[in-house]
Parts: structure tokens; sequence; C-alpha cells
């Protein structure tokens, strides 16, 4: 069958590499890809936001399944508008993708639903969610609405930094219309985990846990990211709690999607907070996490596309998905000045050799290639990922990895998998 990935990033870079192992594959694209992605399959120059292109190119190369890697054509739309010209997709419609799409419709349908998170008042006017920032406790979180790319959340420790929030929000549209309606909520104290399920609409079959480190900096400090890294499975979560998690934060949502209509068929993604009182979720994403979705495929045993078949078809099974018992690490490799402005072009070298390193495979983000040479497009560049024993060794690996890769100005966290380490 012929498969389209739609997006560019290392999470579909990892989705290729793992859909290029499926005999069930004829011809794989990626729309638009990456330079990764243009070594094991045909990358497609059109956006991921262009609907109608997407569709037409489907339509006109006999494309049997389409896969969603980011949100943002999910939100627009892509599987109303690819049902109509028959062609299945992984990914939920538009209405479910709201999960993601809009934090004040999560927030509801948890309330709504009893999936426990944090307290939380929505706003759609600057005074009113000033009046209540300046009567609560801090510190706060304030959340952009809609879709900000990873940038539309702010823990305010003091009133200034929310005042400066809501102001950099609503006034100055910084995410643009993303940020006129704010969420409002609580801080919740506790260790982050992120725990994934594959939903065919009735059956949820979720996947091992993991841990992202979304700060910029060693220690947890500095701006937030699209990620720096990411480990599977998280000790904070383990595996013996599967059941209960996905009961507690996935079946409820998904039950009520399919009650009024709107089944969730895709991956259904809870980031967590380990709090003292249990765990509760911060958020909803309707998609494969970047950078977890690079462990998570190294981890796979099963088909993926089998997987992603059933859950189309509504008949997926537990028994269809098996991961390898071993631990996987991902260290995302950055531009210097990332999440800020950063350079382009870089020449990038030792990646095979990175790959020799056992256990190690190199998934590419922020790359392209000109003229046959792999260079930087981007601020995330690569994701070292490796597959070890234990977690210890699985991070030893990909930090060997990482010591083999260059670009000018390249910068990685070093401390990923240690809160890991420690729990172990």
């Amino acid at each position: 069958m012929n498969i389209l990935i739609v997006g560019a990033g290392g999470r579909e870079h990892a989705l290729a590499w793992k859909i290029r192992q499926s005999p069930l594959l004829d011809r794989l694209f990626i729309a638009p890809g990456n330079g990764g992605t243009a070594r094991i399959g045909v990358n497609v120059p059109v956006r991921d936001d262009d609907i109608p292109g997407l569709v037409s190119f489907a339509r006109d190369n006999g494309v049997d399944l389409v896969v969603a890697g980011p949100e943002l054509p999910l939100v627009l739309g892509l599987k109303e508008a690819l049902d109509a010209v028959h062609i299945p997709c992984f990914g939920p419609c538009a209405f479910a993708a709201q999960l993601e799409g809009s934090k004040a419709f999560a927030k509801t349908m948890m309330r709504e639903t009893g999936v426990p998170t944090a307290d939380f008042r929505v706003f759609d006017t600057y005074v009113a969610a000033l009046e209540y920032v300046r009567a609560h406790a801090l510190p706060v979180v304030i959340k952009a609405d809609g879709l900000a790319a990873g940038k539309g959340v702010v823990i305010a420790q003091t009133l200034v930094e929310a005042e400066e929030a809501l102001k950099n929000m609503m006034l100055d549209r910084a995410f643009g219309d993303a940020g006129l309606t704010v969420v409002v909520e609580e801080a919740l104290v506790g260790e982050e985990a992120s725990f994934l399920a594959f939903c065919d609409g009735s059956t949820v079959v979720p996947m091992p846990s993991l841990q992202d480190h979304k700060r910029v900096g060693d220690g947890d400090t500095g701006p937030n990211t699209g990620g720096m890294g990411a480990y599977s499975p998280a000790p904070v979560l383990p595996a013996d709690q599967s059941t209960t998690m996905a009961d507690l934060a996935i079946r409820p949502i998904t039950d009520r999607l399919a009650a009024i209509g709107q089944p969730f068929k895709g991956v259904l993604y809870a980031g967590l907070m380990m709090t003292a009182k249990g765990p509760m979720v911060l958020e909803y994403n309707v998609r494969f996490g970047d950078p977890e979705c690079q462990p998570l495929m190294a981890r796979l045993k099963s088909d993926l596309v089998g997987i992603m078949l059933a859950c189309v078809r509504g008949s997926l099974a537990p028994e269809q998905v098996v991961f390898h018992p071993e631990t996987s690490c991902c260290v995302v490799v950055a531009a210097g000045g990332y999440p800020g402005s950063y350079p382009k072009g870089m020449v990038i070298t030792g990646i095979d050799e990175a790959e020799q390193v056992e256990g190690v495979t190199v998934f590419q983000a922020g790359t392209q290639l000109k003229d046959g040479v792999t260079v930087t497009s981007g601020g995330r560049v690569l994701g070292v990922t490796a597959l070890g024993r234990d977690l210890q060794e699985a991070r030893d690996r990909a930090y060997r990895g990482v010591s083999r890769v260059h670009f000018d100005n390249s910068y990685c966290r070093t401390d990923i998998a240690v809160k890991g380490l420690r729990r172990s």
C-alpha cells in the first residue's frame, strides 16, 4: 500500500523509519519531510497546513493511508477532507482534535468526565483575567487557548510575570488568535510523565510511559521548548499502573467522544503531573509527541502500519501492540539560540558514525538535503535515540552517539533521563 506521512519533524522521521519496516508498504511519501525522510521515502513539497494540497496529492498518487504527524492539519479538518475522497486517515476528526486545539475545550471535557486536573477558569476578556489573577494565589499557570507551537504556557511565579503573560497573549497577541482566550489554572507540583494510547473509537491500548524534558537548560531551567529529550519507560509511571492510568486519563475522554458520535481514532496523549494527591492531567495532545515518538518507535516491536489500520477500521486489539522490553532514550541536539533565534544552513557531519554505536538511530528534525549534503534548517535538529538493557545503558549510548555528530553552535542538555536514573 501507499502511505503519506504529513509533517516535517523528528517525529515524522521516526514514523517513516518504522513504517518503512512494514511488509504492507509499497511507496512512502512525506509532506513536506526533512533531510532524514528524503533518504527513506519521497519528500513532497506540500505544507502540513495545506489541506486541499494534501488531499489532492493523496488522491492523485493512489495513497491508501494518510498518517497525520502534527496537530495542525487535524485541527484544520484533514480527516474530514480525506473522508470526502474515501482515503483513510490515522488521526482524529476536527471535533476531537479540539482536545489539543483548544485548552478550554480540553479542560471543560476533563471536568465533565471526571478526569483529575488542576482547578481552572477560562477568560476571553483581558480585564476579567487580570482581576482574577490579581486575587489568585501564586504561582499560577496561564495558557493561550489555541495552538501556540508549544510556547503558549507560562508558569508565573510572581504577579508581574502573570500580568505580563496576560498582556503578551491577550493584548499584544504574541500567539495571534490563539491567545484571545486564556485558561488560568492552579500550578501543580510534582514530576511530569507522558502517557500515550492507540485508540480505535472504542478500544484503548496504552503504550509504555515516557518522560519528556521541556526546558532548554540542564536542571529544567530556561524557557520551554518543543522538547529536548525523552526516555521510555519512565520509572515515575511503572508499567503495572498502565491500565489504571488509561482508565483515569484516556477512557473517560474516548468514551464521551464515542457517545456523542465523534469517536477518537489515532493516538491520544495525556501529559501528566504525578502529584502528592495522585496523577493529574495537564493537557492532551491528539498525536504522537516530538520527541516522545522517537523512543517509542525505537521500542515498538509490532508492525506500526497494522496497528494504524486497526485503529482506522475500529478493530484494534491489545495483542496487536507489542513493545521491546529494552529502555530507550532520545537526546535532542539543537541549534545554539533555540528556542529563540538561531542560524540555519550549517553542515551536519557524523550521523553515520553515531549510528555505528550499538543501539543508536539518529532521527532528523530540523534538517534538509542541499546538493546531497545534510544541513540544519530548524531549531531542534537531531534526535539521537538509543536502546539499552536499562536506562543507564540507553542513556550512555545516546550520549556516545551525540558526541559523534557535529554542526556549528550545536547544543544539547547533558541531563536527559537523570530523574529516571534517580528513581531506578
